[in-house]
């Protein structure tokens, strides 16, 4: 077995090195650098000075110390920042969440923080962003990986490293700071690598393989805004992982990746050497760059002995046709998940739907009549200040208490201008019980995720939770242009034991003073 692993060793590093990934005890120093990922140079927020920001992992039951060191200066850009660990559950370490304004304050520059939260029976895929504004459009995200010794999927694949981690992004060439009403991204990065449209011929992606090898790849949105299609040209995919859940295996030749989803797909190696097309063709409400004239939306799949070239084809001709697309009720639980509450609709012991409008005049969303404006003062901290019940709580209208130990249904209608909208919840995954596209419900073990799409006109999404895990969380729209207007609520769940069950430590509660201090000095928000 111990040659075994070292071949395969040998032929992930063969394949193109390994990456640097770090953690989980780790340094991150947000930095503002000009990078040209697409060819066009502008100033960007960055982990480390690169984008995407370094890969962080660790394995099953490690205790993450993320150090986040605030070295930001351009006048331009947001200074202050925050980062949240999507997807983990921070059970006793809601502290460490991330969200500005609900779980903590900004940090300052030339201040740091100490994230600390351990993950105990959490692997999978998952990422990390700036959760401040909309920091991380600018640059201020990275993948996120927690790998399990006994993953039960292990005899499908051959390699899984950080050179099989694959992160699909919108690029802007103007700040976030400086954003239209109706943002519209120049670029896909797909790897960090991309072109936009009557851009140079800069290179590309390439992602190595050797043939007859199994890969493991970790397909991680980090879009602020479109969902991706994604494919590899005369490639099969199986799916085996979405959102830190085991599913069971699924063939598919393309997936749709709404902004804030992962999933690991295995892809073997079995074709003929050469360069083949790897595909990310965006969709967003609003159209934008579409198609792969000028090998725009693509990366290189590159078997080892082929050419170090681009495919001979042109991407634009013979583009593949999907026959077996993921549809999302197709994804199952590898161990089978009990459905939280009775198996009808409106069967939980708390139903909740959130009507979702945008007023197209003031340019903001609202959640049942009422558009999330950040408190100045953190919903947590609201919480270990006194507040006994969510009623209490600011924003007014956009906090919604849970009682412990009780099941959620929560509906959300789609249709809302600016869709299909994916919604995030934090401190939880859900069981989705209605997808998006289809009328029927299915509380038989169906997908569990963090991150779900809306749909459309005539979807009525339906999820379901389970309430153990006390604290504010957030729950949003992750096209994170529209979280910033409006589109939001906070769960904040067993009020009364949070001071009990969520540790915090004296840095996080300097953040606030500090915060408060650098916007009456400077006056930048």
């Amino acid at each position: 077995m111990l040659q075994l692993r070292s071949f395969v060793f040998l032929l992930a590093a063969l394949s193109g090195g390994v990456s640097a990934s770090i953690g989980p005890v780790a340094d991150l120093q947000i930095v503002n650098k000009a990078i040209a990922p697409d060819g066009f140079t502008r100033v960007a927020t960055l982990v480390n000075g690169v984008f995407p920001g370094p890969i962080i992992r660790g394995k099953m039951g490690d205790e993450f110390k993320l150090n986040v060191v605030d070295k930001l200066e351009k006048q331009s850009l947001d200074l202050a920042t925050s980062i949240h660990w999507h997807g983990l559950f921070q059970r006793h370490t809601n502290y460490a969440d991330g969200p500005a304004f609900v779980t903590q304050c900004p940090i300052v520059p030339e201040e740091s923080f100490l994230y600390d939260f351990q993950v105990p029976g959490q692997a999978g895929t998952f990422w990390y962003h700036s959760h401040f504004k909309n920091q991380y459009c600018d640059g201020l995200r990275g993948a996120l990986i927690i790998d399990d010794p006994n993953d039960p999927h292990r005899h499908l694949y051959d390699v899984d490293n950080d050179d099989t981690v694959i992160t699909l992004a919108d690029w802007y060439h103007y700040l976030s700071t400086n954003a239209p009403a109706i943002p519209a991204f120049n670029a896909t990065l797909i790897n960090g690598k991309g072109r936009y449209p009557g851009g140079s011929n800069v290179s590309l992606a390439v992602v190595n393989v050797q043939q007859g090898m199994r890969y493991r790849f970790r397909l991680v949105s980090i879009s602020c805004d479109p969902s991706f299609v994604f494919s590899i040209d005369d490639h099969t995919m199986t799916v085996i992982e979405v959102e830190g859940t085991n599913v069971r295996p699924l063939d598919v030749d393309s997936l749709e990746i709404f902004a804030g989803q992962r999933y690991s797909v295995v892809v073997k190696a079995n074709q003929p050497v050469a360069n083949y097309w790897m595909r990310a063709l965006p969709h967003t409400a609003g159209g934008g760059i579409s198609g792969f004239d000028g090998s725009i939306d693509v990366a290189v799949f590159h078997y080892q002995e082929a050419p170090d070239a681009n495919p001979t084809t042109d991407p634009t001709v013979d583009v593949p046709v999907s026959k077996i697309p993921l549809i999302e009720t197709n994804l199952h639980p590898l161990v089978p998940s009990p459905v939280p509450g009775k198996p009808t609709p409106g069967g939980a012991d708390i139903n909740i739907n959130l009507q979702i409008f945008r007023n197209q005049t003031q340019g903001l969303f609202f959640v049942n009549g009422v558009s999330f404006q950040p408190p100045t003062v953190p919903v947590l901290l609201q919480i270990l200040s006194g507040a006994k019940k969510a009623s209490g709580l600011l924003p007014a209208g956009s906090i919604y208490g849970l009682s412990p130990n009780k099941s959620v249904e929560l509906t959300i209608p789609g249709g809302a201008v600016g869709g299909p909208h994916p919604v995030h919840l934090h401190g939880h995954n859900f069981h989705v019980v209605r997808s998006a596209g289809n009328s029927s419900y299915n509380f038989n073990n169906p997908v569990i995720r963090d991150v779900v799409s809306i749909g459309n006109a005539g979807d009525n999404v339906t999820i379901r939770f389970f309430t153990d895990n006390p604290g504010p969380w957030f729950f949003h729209c992750h096209i994170d242009w529209h979280l910033h207007t409006g589109f939001a609520v906070v769960f904040a769940e067993d009020v009364p034991d949070v001071p009990s069950q969520d540790i915090t430590t004296a840095a996080w509660r300097n953040l606030c003073p500090a915060y408060n201090k650098f916007v009456n000095e400077t006056k930048h928000h």
